[in-house]
């Protein structure tokens, strides 16, 4: 590590959406990690810095995102920053985009031969009557959640008719479209890909709830999380081959984190995240602590795949 050079690192975390606290907690993490490492940072929050980091964007080398949800995972931040020539790493505007939109990403993954729970997406104005017949013919239990938010913000699992109006109106609330699908009970599993190459799979066991939502995710001791998954060879490596088409087929680079179900020996793709957490309880640098990467390492390795960028 000594070796490296000394970079100056645009360290970018908070912004506006409903994830902003998960956002500063990671960049509290990845702060201690470029100090360790001898880089030199600042830290600009997307809600009110962003004018300041337009004009010293050449006094960086590089960005450093830990941004999440919409406003910062969506491509708009992306577009920005390529907008005053400031690499960073992970997805660029088109695959933040995709990945962000659940719909289009579905659709993408159906393309590229991934497997997929059944749904359908409904907009604000179509009104609750669509969507209320929909789950009705899709059968309960089924799945409500936004159609572009992250760590499970707005999602609910409905299993009775008589609550989908409440999960709907939650769902709306932080976003105009929203997706119903079918409820698969199954194992969690979720595959990191880190320098477009699989990382080992983990598994996540929630203690105090039937889904790994937002609390569980990211308090401590709430989920069990298991790297390498207990689940086989066979069914590691078509994890592990599937989240790799996840990443490419949504045109992303750098890294990302697939989440799946296993249900009955198949797997199905639930959805993908371009800037994967990075707090203590966070499942990409779990994975890559198993594949040989040190926290300080997996940041130094991002901020490398950051600097390919530069043009």
């Amino acid at each position: 590590m000594c070796s490296k050079p000394v970079l100056r690192i645009a360290l970018i975390a908070g912004g506006r959406s409903s994830e902003r606290e998960v956002s500063l907690k990671g960049a509290q993490a990845v702060k201690k990690a470029l100090e360790a490492l001898g880089h030199r940072y600042e830290f600009f929050d997307p809600a009110t810095d962003l004018l300041a980091l337009m004009q010293r964007a050449k006094e960086f080398n590089c960005a450093f995102l830990v941004v999440h949800g919409p406003g910062g995972e969506d491509g708009t931040l992306q577009g920005f920053l390529d907008s005053i020539g400031l690499p960073y790493q992970g997805a660029g505007v088109l695959g933040s985009a995709l990945a962000m939109h659940k719909v289009l990403a579905k659709q993408l993954y159906r393309l590229a031969g991934l497997k997929v729970p059944e749904g359908h997406a409904f907009t604000k104005e179509e009104g609750f009557e669509k969507a209320r017949d929909f789950a009705k013919s899709l059968g309960y239990p089924v799945v409500v959640k936004p159609a572009t938010q992250g760590s499970s913000i707005g999602l609910t699992i409905v299993k009775q008719e008589k609550d989908l109006s409440e999960a709907l109106e939650k769902a709306y609330a932080v976003d105009n479209e929203i997706l119903i699908e079918e409820y698969l009970k199954g194992r969690e599993i979720t595959v990191g890909i880190l320098d477009d190459k699989p990382l080992p799979v983990v598994e996540i066991i929630p203690k105090a709830s039937e889904t790994f939502d937002y609390t569980t995710k990211y308090t401590p001791g709430l989920a069990e999380e298991i790297c390498p998954a207990p689940i086989g060879e066979e069914l590691t490596k078509k994890a592990q081959t599937y989240g790799l088409i996840a990443h490419k087929c949504l045109k992303l680079r750098h890294y990302s984190r697939t989440d799946m179900i296993i249900k009955d020996q198949e797997l199905y793709v639930l959805e993908t995240n371009t800037i994967p957490g990075m707090t203590e309880t966070s499942l990409l640098p779990l994975a890559a602590k198993v594949a040989g990467y040190t926290f300080e390492s997996l940041i130094q390795k991002l901020l490398e795949l950051a600097l390919r960028e530069r043009r």
